[in-house]
């Protein structure tokens, strides 16, 4: 397989829509309001790590724990399904005590290295060249690190009361996710 400009900015263009970093910023904000440190390098090279080594072991991993990409993306829908609720209802269900702050778990897991994203790298696999998928990758995450790094300043633009609306509207758009995430792969393991 070769370099192949069209199969990148198609991978990004999917990575980028499921990835949806700018739909998490109102979590971005609500976890640093909350006094969660999020540390984009941090946050940045460990969603790349884990995106790379499950490109390349993903399928062979949950199978070795009998676990099919099914049911991963059901417990990973799972999870955004609760942030989803956290959002929309100003709920915390979620207890942040990483000792890394919010940049490996919410951050890096599950939102940017999460069921939907794991299950996009194995779809984009069997289509693409990896060379392909790992360029479109790391230009998402590079853009999920600038996201990061001026989060507070897009804060600052529109506001609390932006960020509200947000957090509610994108709240609704997540669990929408999670459900769809959910619905989909419960009817692949029923039938």
């Amino acid at each position: 397989m070769e370099f192949n400009v069209l199969e990148i900015v198609s991978a990004f263009i999917v990575l980028f829509a499921v990835i949806d970093i700018l739909g998490s910023i109102p979590i971005i904000v609500d976890l640093r309001n909350k006094g969660n440190k999020i540390k984009a390098t941090q946050a940045s090279v460990v969603s790349f790590s884990i995106l790379i080594v499950f490109l390349f072991v993903g399928k062979a991993l949950l199978g070795l724990f009998g676990v099919d990409i099914s049911s991963f993306a059901i417990a990973g829908s799972l999870v955004l399904f609760m942030l989803a609720i956290e959002m929309i209802l100003g709920v915390t269900i979620f207890k942040h005590d990483s000792p890394s702050g919010a940049s490996l778990v919410p951050i890096a897991f599950p939102l940017v290295a999460g069921a939907g994203s794991f299950t996009t790298l194995l779809a984009l696999r069997a289509e693409y060249a990896t060379v392909n998928i790992i360029i479109a990758l790391f230009l998402n995450i590079a853009f999920v690190y600038i996201v990061l790094r001026i989060t507070t300043r897009i804060e600052s633009l529109i506001g609390e009361s932006g960020i509200y609306v947000l957090k509610k509207f994108f709240g609704i758009i997540l669990l929408a996710m999670a459900i769809k995430l959910f619905s989909n792969n419960v009817a692949n393991i029923a039938g």
